[in-house]
């Protein structure tokens, strides 16, 4: 769920390419606002600290109507197609390692993840959308994980955004396995009981992100979220012993919008 350096470099270069030349051309052109500032997640998946990181905002509206909205904790992605509310595109996700320091035991290490895989969404005439998300880790984890979330957005155009929403994460076996398992191996060097963590619904939470403009170009932008851990995750030795069943998550930065129709 972090916003790395690495993915503002893909979702640039993939939305330059996506957006077709006469897209650019219609009435209005193309506006941005971005911002890059401070953010802080947990250190791993139920880990009891928090690590600081970058918190990226890029959002872009090509037909003069308002900056598409982007609830502030979603992976990085950008719709292929949109028909009737619904939008279809990939979905981009990184995931730290945890090495045993981290932890402060002698845990099997999960090494870094590159997550790929896509999303869904559907924009009601009302305020509200819904989001879900899967992404397969490609090294460190192995596994699947996914989000399901609701928006419920409040704005007037550009000048000021909120939105707050439900979040329910999910994971399979081998992510699971992964962050709450834990192996014959660990077990015999740590001293905690073996666990087999099944897959399924290991988050429950909420969202809400705040964005105000100070001007015509310059803004502010900050978000929180809080989730529990549920099921075989909140039950782990790992997460008893060593980390937390609150995930807690929190970012800021000023944003700057440029583009046509910015005075």
């Amino acid at each position: 769920m972090n916003r790395r350096i690495a993915s503002l470099t893909i979702l640039a270069a993939a939305t330059c390419a996506a957006a077709p030349v006469a897209a650019q051309d219609r009435d209005g052109g193309d506006r941005w606002r971005v911002g890059v500032g401070p953010q802080l997640t947990p250190s791993y998946p139920g880990a009891d600290t928090l690590s600081l990181g970058p918190f990226f905002v890029v959002d872009r509206s090509d037909d003069g109507g308002p900056l598409e909205f982007e609830a502030p904790d979603e992976s990085t992605g950008f719709a292929v197609l949109e028909t009737g509310g619904f939008a279809f595109g990939p979905s981009i996700g990184f995931e730290g390692s945890r090495k045993p320091e981290d932890v402060g035991a002698a845990v099997d290490e999960v090494g870094f993840t590159f997550e790929l895989g896509g999303f869904v969404e559907y924009r009601f005439d009302a305020p509200v959308r819904l989001r879900l998300e899967a992404r397969r880790g490609l090294g460190g984890h192995k596994g699947w994980v996914g989000v399901a979330s609701a928006d419920y957005i409040l704005r007037e155009g550009d000048k000021w955004l909120f939105s707050a929403g439900p979040r329910v994460t999910l994971a399979d076996e081998s992510y699971h396995e992964a962050y709450f398992g834990v192996s014959p191996a660990a077990a015999a060097r740590t001293g905690l009981p073996e666990f087999d963590s099944d897959g399924g619904v290991h988050a429950v939470g909420a969202a809400a992100g705040y964005l105000t403009q100070l001007s015509p170009r310059w803004g502010i932008y900050g978000y929180v979220r809080y989730d529990r851990l549920v099921g075989a995750a909140a039950d782990s030795p790992l997460v008893r012993s060593y980390g937390s069943r609150d995930q807690f998550f929190g970012g800021a930065t000023l944003t700057y919008s440029f583009g046509r129709g910015i005075d």
